[in-house]
């Protein structure tokens, strides 16, 4: 059996240089729609939104 299989693994990608910088879990029941979060960019130096991708 997977380790869980309620949590799955997300892509975060920068909205200004399209770059997808992160990856994260999130929970497929609580979350049905896209997360997004501020988080730094290394290629702009700033904090910028990051949606999920797919």
């Amino acid at each position: 059996m997977a380790k869980n299989e309620k949590r799955v693994q997300v892509t975060l990608a920068c909205e200004k240089c399209k770059r997808r910088n992160y990856i994260t879990t999130k929970s497929k029941v609580n979350d049905r729609e896209r997360i997004e979060m501020s988080k730094y960019c290394r290629f702009d130096r700033a904090h910028t939104l990051h949606k999920e991708t797919r």
